[in-house]
């Protein structure tokens, strides 16, 4: 798309363009995923920077929305592993629910009595973890999560399997 190209080579006006049309679904898309309308934002506004900078190229290959929205994903996966995202996750959940109730994850992790849930996901490989985030934490269907992590659904199904296979193995 003329619009892309052109914004990604400096034309302010095409950028305004770009951001007019497709910065607010974006931010609800990825709203979506995160509670945290703050982070939400900052993920929109380095998404558009990374377009605007040059370092995002869209190739001519499929829609703008799907190129923006794989970019966004990606910047809020990296922007919630990133520090103090467990605690703003918390929050977030916290707000959502309007209770102190535990979450679900906390109730799962407070009903394991044998094996150390959180050590056995850390040691799962990062490629095996990701699946999991998105398809268990971030409740992602296969082909959503295929998009998000830019690899195959018959990839997503393979690594969720040996991921689940390898925490039975070390919780059992």
């Amino acid at each position: 798309m003329e619009l892309v190209t052109a914004a990604a080579d400096g034309d302010r006006r095409a950028f305004e363009e770009l951001y007019r049309r497709y910065a607010v679904w974006l931010s609800l898309r990825l709203r979506g995923r995160c509670a945290d309308a703050a982070l939400v934002d900052d993920v929109v506004q380095e998404t558009f920077l990374a377009i605007w900078r040059g370092s995002a190229r869209y190739r001519h290959e499929g829609d703008v929305a799907a190129w923006l929205w794989r970019i966004g994903s990606r910047r809020l996966i990296d922007a919630l592993r990133g520090a103090g995202a467990r605690g703003r996750l918390r929050q977030a959940l916290s707000r959502v629910r309007g209770k102190d109730e535990p979450s679900a994850e906390e109730q799962v992790l407070a009903g394991v009595e044998h094996g150390d849930l959180a050590g056995s996901l850390a040691r799962l490989s990062p490629e095996l973890r990701a699946v999991l985030q998105a398809t268990v934490i971030d409740g992602l269907t296969t082909r959503e999560a295929a998009v998000l992590l830019g690899i195959p659904p018959g990839t997503v199904k393979t690594r969720a399997m040996r991921a689940r296979r390898q925490l039975r193995q070390e919780l059992a």
